[in-house]
């Protein structure tokens, strides 16, 4: 205890005695700190606007001129639900391609009543290869797999449909046809089916319908490439002087027009922080320059998440697909890429690249990264997977991988802007002084004008519904 009470009493003289040099707070007062510039937490690597190419618009709008399609391809229907029943959309029905052009409202009514609910197990069939394909299914909800029987007679899986899908079309036309895979539900799945012969009823009281059916089923299928664009005719292989077809290259009448979007804001600084702070930073240029990262952040989502022009919603339905187990698979990504030539990168949350990670580790595979814009990041077969926060996770925790191809030239996807603004301040950005109010408040208006367009359906493809919390 003696040795306590002494160790105490010694403690308490060193921090009694008196100082003998100047104490660090005070000598803060007659210092210059040293500061940083503003930081914000919002910036993210924003890899779209890198990887964009841009094109200059000087009229403010971009047409985008195409061959004349017969199909513009499957649309994805919307159904009304009222608690256990579903009804589809009677409108939704022109998503349907053979019904694209039938604008016929009680005609597409008595058409979607005719529609009948029916649900499956996992695992039970809804149609069977080399069956009269006499149906037409709409997905309301749920999972459903074509498969297929290969060369060796082994089973194939095809594709994968989902909700707002649908098959079985030909149905429409002709009653002949057969079945050339076989679709099974693999997961618990909600349909609604119209039989061959309940349709053939409702055509038997429905002229406007029946006459519009068979002018489509009188389209010749050589008028048509695989792509639904007018066929080019040409002659091959010919001897002699045999007669050579005329053609010419027909276009779309209607081409889609992109306006370019914008995305503003009101700047306000005092005058008198603009007079009399500006040691050692500029209070306006600090302002400005995270005013405009801000911008940045906000053209990134509307490219991404815009009902107009965003990605996402731009992306054709055939270009559309689901992952066959839930998880980012080198598989999906494999079908991903080729669906397209050329795929140049691929978008995705960084909480989807996690998961394609842990994919990859858990096949066993290692890919090799490759060099974007001088930084490192993961590649598959090659291509860039960028990472972009922009792309929405679910409350469900499933997300999209965005792939595209870029550049006009390249029939691919382009970013839309124009340059040489009044005021500007960066490439497709101005800053416009507004004036000082009767507060000595000072205003400018920050504005960036962008769009994005797709030039070719396949160079923009999804893959959905993609699980990115699958740990396992």
């Amino acid at each position: 205890m003696s040795v306590d009470a002494g160790q105490d009493t010694a403690l308490g003289n060193s921090q009694d005695a008196p100082r003998t040099s100047l104490d660090t707070a005070a000598a803060r007062n007659l210092a210059t700190t040293t500061k940083s510039t503003p930081q914000m937490q919002g910036i993210s690597s924003r890899w779209l606007l890198k990887v964009l190419p841009w094109v200059q618009v000087n009229a403010g709008t971009y047409r985008v001129n195409r061959r004349l399609s017969y199909a513009v391809g499957d649309g994805r229907v919307t159904f009304v639900k009222t608690g256990s029943q579903v009804r589809v959309i009677p409108q939704e029905l022109g998503e349907i391609a053979a019904l694209r052009s039938f604008d016929n409202g009680e005609a597409l009514t008595a058409l979607a009543d005719r529609f009948v609910q029916r649900e499956f197990a996992p695992g039970e069939v809804l149609a069977e290869a080399g069956q009269p394909a006499d149906t037409v299914f709409l997905i309301a909800h749920g999972k459903v797999e074509k498969l297929g029987e290969g060369s060796y007679g082994e089973q194939n899986r095809l594709g994968i449909l989902a909700d707002g899908d649908h098959f079985g079309e030909q149905a429409l036309l002709t009653g002949d046809g057969e079945w050339g895979f076989t679709a099974r539900a693999a997961a618990a799945t909600t349909v609604l089916a119209l039989p061959r012969q309940a349709l053939e009823q409702l055509l038997g009281q429905v002229a406007p319908l029946r006459a519009h059916l068979e002018a489509v089923r009188a389209i010749p299928h050589q008028r048509a490439n695989r792509r639904g664009e007018a066929n080019i005719e040409l002659a091959s292989g010919h001897k002699g002087e045999a007669a050579l077809p005329a053609t010419y290259v027909d276009y779309e009448v209607k081409p889609r027009e992109y306006e370019l979007s914008v995305a503003q804001t009101v700047l306000r600084i005092h005058s008198r922080v603009a007079d009399l702070y500006n040691e050692p930073m500029n209070q306006t240029e600090q302002q400005l320059k995270l005013t405009v990262e801000a911008l940045r952040e906000r053209q990134e989502h509307e490219l991404i998440n815009n009902p107009e022009f965003g990605l996402l919603n731009n992306a054709e339905y055939e270009q559309r697909i689901q992952p066959h187990a839930g998880p980012p698979l080198p598989d999906d990504l494999d079908e991903l890429i080729s669906r397209r030539r050329g795929t140049r990168f691929l978008l995705a949350n960084p909480r989807t690249i996690a998961a394609i990670g842990r994919e990859w580790t858990r096949a066993g595979l290692y890919p090799d990264p490759v060099e974007c814009h001088g930084s490192t990041v993961p590649a598959w077969r090659g291509i860039p997977i960028l990472s972009c926060n922009k792309i929405p996770v679910s409350e469900a925790r499933t997300s999209s991988i965005i792939a595209i191809r870029t550049g006009e030239d390249n029939q691919g996807v382009i970013g839309l802007n124009q340059t040489g603004l009044p005021d500007e301040y960066e490439p497709g950005l101005n800053v416009r002084f507004m004036g000082v109010d009767e507060k000595a408040v000072i205003s400018y208006l920050v504005s960036t004008y962008f769009s994005a367009a797709v030039l070719v359906p396949d160079a923009l493809g999804v893959l959905e519904n993609v699980n990115v919390s699958n740990w396992r």
